[in-house]
């Protein structure tokens, strides 16, 4: 890749979106899942990479509680038709919709960059 193009730059592969510095390094990584499917993949996966959307706030919830990942409600983030909460281990927000009377759904999932500032950058923040 060249540095003349302009940074950062969002990467996708399916549903999985990576947005990488001009010096090459990941700072934020976001999977989609408003879709019907969720498609990641193989390598990340490490199976077929398609996966069923549509999860509930409770199914989330669930599988955290299951594995003993700990979480709080955003309240940043939980405004309008929507609803946030966070695990805290890895700080990943999860972000789901709230349809008119129904339970909300998880839109998207993301990790948060580090607050990265790169070194490589040289003023123009467009290179």
């Amino acid at each position: 890749m060249s540095r003349n193009r302009k940074w950062p730059r969002l990467f996708a592969y399916g549903d999985l979106e990576l947005s990488v510095c001009c010096c090459r390094k990941v700072s934020l990584i976001c999977v989609q899942t408003w879709r019907d499917v969720v498609e990641l993949p193989p390598s990340v996966a490490g199976r077929t990479g398609t996966f069923p959307a549509g999860l509930k706030h409770a199914d989330v919830v669930r599988a955290l509680d299951k594995a003993g990942c700990s979480w709080e409600s955003c309240p940043p983030l939980t405004f309008g038709g929507q609803s946030s909460l966070v695990a805290i281990p890895s700080g990943a927000h999860f972000t789901f919709e709230i349809p008119e009377g129904e339970e909300p759904v998880l839109n998207v999932m993301g990790l948060p960059g580090d607050g990265h500032d790169c070194s490589a950058r040289t003023g123009n923040q467009d290179r």
